[in-house]
């Protein structure tokens, strides 16, 4: 059997990637910052930093599975770290989740995803490239301060959007990890079902009967909401970037590649809509 470990293992998509593995029979290893916190994974775990990876914590390890850092002052550092740890420990193959058209993509968000694919394709390693779309999820967690002003804000315009849920991406991990076929393979990820940002409000407004609609804004007004908001200045202008360039096509993709990798449609934004509000 093929022994795969995930990075990030106890990250919002670790955690959904270990439950997918699990469910096709496979016995991840869960590679956390803090062990302590994936003890409830039910699964070997060991430890693990991005900054100062550990290559003995990959001995034995067939494929990696590298989900991208959340830590945005040296993320293109940090995968480089790990890939040069997964050299040293002689893994076969890294598994990484980039970003939606990778080196095509006008986003500031994707200039590290597009360093650590150049450091990837470098390296020796076979690899497995994971253009992940938008999740649902970045849109349906601000619910609450939508329905309480009446509108959601953001840059897009009219912006088409192919998100699809974290589940969904976290399914195309264990298929590209656990069977074989996918060396140096890309995809393009994105849900099934594009929309636009006042398509997303109008949904909003139907399920919870609220008048809702799309306030678009512009990116340095909209940056400054974020930062208002809490959201550290580098990090909201990324957000309000991503915003800007998804009103010029930047997460829009039709190719349904990702459902055809998972073999089911991906999740609606009707139905993610109806699962944030059912937390609320």
């Amino acid at each position: 059997m093929t022994t795969i470990a995930i990075t990030g293992a106890t990250g919002q998509l670790g955690r959904l990637a270990i439950a997918a593995l699990v469910a096709r029979g496979e016995t991840p290893i869960a590679l956390a910052r803090s062990p302590e916190k994936a003890a409830d994974l039910g699964t070997e775990v060991r430890a693990f930093d991005y900054a100062a990876p550990d290559a003995a914590a990959l001995a034995g390890v067939d494929v990696l599975v590298l989900i991208s850092s959340s830590d945005f002052t040296d993320r293109a550092g940090q995968h480089a770290n790990v890939i040069a740890a997964a050299v040293a420990a002689g893994v076969g193959r890294v598994v990484y989740t980039s970003i939606l058209k990778g080196d095509a993509s006008p986003m500031l968000l994707a200039q590290d995803h597009i360093a650590t694919e150049a450091a990837l394709k470098a390296s020796g390693l076979s690899y497995t490239l994971l253009r992940n779309g938008w999740y649902l999820e970045n849109l349906t967690g601000s619910l609450g301060a939508a329905l309480a002003h009446g509108a959601v804000i953001g840059s897009a315009e009219g912006g088409l959007f192919s998100a699809a849920a974290r589940v969904d991406f976290a399914e195309a991990i264990a298929v590209t990890a656990a069977t074989p076929g996918h060396d140096n393979a890309v995809y393009e990820l994105a849900g099934d079902s594009a929309f636009t940002m006042a398509d997303f409000a109008a949904e909003l407004g139907r399920q919870t009967g609220k008048a809702m609609r799309y306030d678009s804004l512009p990116e340095a007004t909209y940056a400054g909401i974020l930062t208002g908001f809490g959201l550290p200045e580098g990090f909201a202008r990324i957000l309000a970037d991503s915003d800007a360039k998804a009103a010029k096509g930047a997460l829009h993709d039709d190719s349904r590649t990702l459902s055809r990798l998972i073999g089911r449609p991906t999740t609606p934004m009707a139905e993610a809509i109806a699962q944030a509000l059912a937390t609320l």
